[in-house]
C-alpha cells in the first residue's frame, strides 16, 4: 500500500519542479517575443547579426522545449511501461520534426527536397550515430547486451519498405524529378499511414512480447500471451491525475515549438542561402533539433543496461518518421501545390542500402556488441564526410 501511494499521491510541486516551470515561462517567452517583434527582426533583408542572433535564440528554445517534451514523455512512459511509453516519446518526437518540416515547405524560400534530406538525416543519425553509441557504450561496459530480436527484425522490415516506398520509388517514376503523381501521393500517403497504423497495433497487442526486454534464458519462448501476473509486478499502480497533469505540460511544450518552426524555418533558408551551405544541411539541422534529446535517452537506455529500451526508440524512431513525415508532407504538397521532391540521389541510395544491411545484421542474433557499434559510427562519417564533399 505504501509503495503505490507516492505514486497517486504526488503533489503538484512533484510534477511540476522548477527546472519544468523555467523552461515552461523561457519557451512561452520566446514565443511572446516572436509574436510581437518577430515581424520587423525577420523582414527582408535581414541584418547578419540579427539573424545570427534570432537563430541561437529559436534553436536554443525549441531544444530546450524538446528536452521537456522528452521529459514529461519519459515519465509517462514508466508509467505505462513498453512498449506504451516509448511508442508515446517516439511519436511526441516525431511530431515536432513533422511541423518543422512542414514550416521550412510553407516558408518563403523554395526548398523542395527538405523533407527528403530532413528524413536522410534522421536515418543516418539515429541508424547510425545513435545505434552505434549504444552499441559501442553499452557493450564496452556490459561485454554483450541482450535484446528481442524478433522486435528488432520486424523495425528493420518494416523500415526496409517504408524507405523504399518514399524514398526510393519516386525515383522510377515517369515524373523524372523525383516526385509522385498526385494520384499516387495520395495512394501512398494513405497506404503509409494504413501499414504504420496496422503496425503500431499489432506492437501494442498481439506481438506486444517482441518489444520488451527479454527475460534470462526466455529469448527462444515461442510466441504466447504473457502469463498472469508477469506484468503487473513491473508495473506501477497508474497514476491518473499525474499522467494527465504531465501530458498537458507536454503539449503546453510542443506548442512553443509549432509557433515559432516558422520563424526558424526563416532563419535556416536564409543561413544555408547566405553561406552557399548544402541545402541538405537543412534537413540535418531540423534532424538535430528534434532527435537530440530522444538520442540521450537511448544512449542513457543503453548504458543502463536496458538495449531493448534503446532498439526500441533508436529503430522505433525512424520507423515512426517514415510513417507519419512522409504522408504528412505529400498532403501539405498537394494542399499548398508545392513541389516536394522525395526520391534520393544514386550516392544516397547505396548509403540507405548499407545502413539497412549493416541494421539487419546487427539485430539477427540475440546480443550485440561494440564491433557492430563501430561499423554504424564508420556508416555515419562516411554520410558526414560526403555531406560536405561530394
Amino acid at each position: 500500500m505504501h509503495s503505490t501511494s507516492s505514486d497517486s499521491g504526488a503533489s503538484l510541486a512533484q510534477l511540476l519542479p522548477p527546472s519544468t516551470i523555467i523552461k515552461l515561462v523561457v519557451a512561452w517567452a520566446v514565443v511572446i517575443a516572436f509574436q510581437i517583434g518577430g515581424h520587423t527582426w525577420l523582414h527582408a533583408p535581414i541584418a547578419p547579426v540579427t539573424a545570427i542572433i534570432a537563430f541561437v535564440v529559436l534553436f536554443a528554445t525549441i531544444l530546450v522545449a524538446a528536452f521537456g517534451v522528452v521529459h514529461e514523455a519519459d515519465h509517462l512512459a514508466h508509467q505505462l511501461g513498453e512498449p506504451y511509453g516509448t511508442l508515446i516519446l517516439t511519436l511526441s518526437i516525431v511530431s515536432i520534426e513533422v511541423i518543422l518540416i512542414a514550416a521550412v515547405i510553407l516558408g518563403p524560400g523554395e526548398n523542395p527536397t527538405i523533407a527528403r534530406d530532413s528524413i536522410f538525416a534522421v536515418m543516418m543519425i539515429i541508424l547510425n550515430l545513435v545505434t552505434g553509441l549504444c552499441l559501442l557504450l553499452g557493450g564496452l561496459r556490459y561485454g554483450e547486451q541482450e535484446y528481442n530480436s524478433q522486435g528488432a527484425l520486424a523495425y528493420v522490415a518494416i523500415t526496409l519498405l517504408l524507405v523504399g516506398i518514399g524514398l526510393i520509388l519516386p525515383n522510377t517514376l515517369s515524373t523524372g524529378n523525383g516526385t509522385f503523381w498526385p494520384v499516387q501521393a495520395v495512394a501512398f500517403a494513405v497506404l503509409t499511414v494504413v501499414l504504420y497504423g496496422a503496425f503500431l497495433l499489432m506492437q501494442m497487442r498481439g506481438y506486444r512480447r517482441f518489444f520488451v526486454q527479454p527475460e534470462l534464458g526466455a529469448l527462444t519462448i515461442p510466441l504466447a500471451a504473457p502469463a498472469k501476473g508477469s506484468v503487473a509486478v513491473s508495473r506501477k499502480k497508474l497514476d491518473t491525475r499525474g499522467n494527465i497533469i504531465r501530458s498537458i505540460t507536454l503539449l503546453a511544450l510542443i506548442l512553443p515549438i509549432v509557433l515559432l518552426a516558422h520563424d526558424l524555418a526563416i532563419l535556416i533558408d536564409f543561413g544555408i542561402e547566405s553561406a552557399g551551405a548544402p541545402l541538405a544541411l537543412g534537413g540535418v539541422i531540423i534532424a538535430i533539433i528534434v532527435f537530440t534529446p530522444e538520442s540521450i535517452t537511448a544512449i542513457r537506455a543503453a548504458l543502463n543496461n536496458e538495449l531493448q529500451r534503446a532498439v526500441n526508440l533508436c529503430l522505433g524512431a525512424f520507423v515512426s518518421t517514415v510513417g507519419l513525415t512522409v504522408p504528412a508532407v505529400l498532403v501539405v504538397g498537394l494542399i499548398t501545390g508545392k513541389t516536394v521532391i522525395m526520391g534520393i540521389s544514386p550516392t544516397e541510395t547505396v548509403l540507405l542500402a548499407m545502413t539497412i544491411g549493416v541494421t539487419a545484421f546487427s539485430f539477427l542474433g540475440q546480443r550485440t556488441s561494440a564491433v557492430q557499434g563501430l561499423l554504424h559510427l564508420m556508416l555515419f562519417a562516411i554520410y558526414a564526410v560526403l555531406l560536405f564533399v561530394t
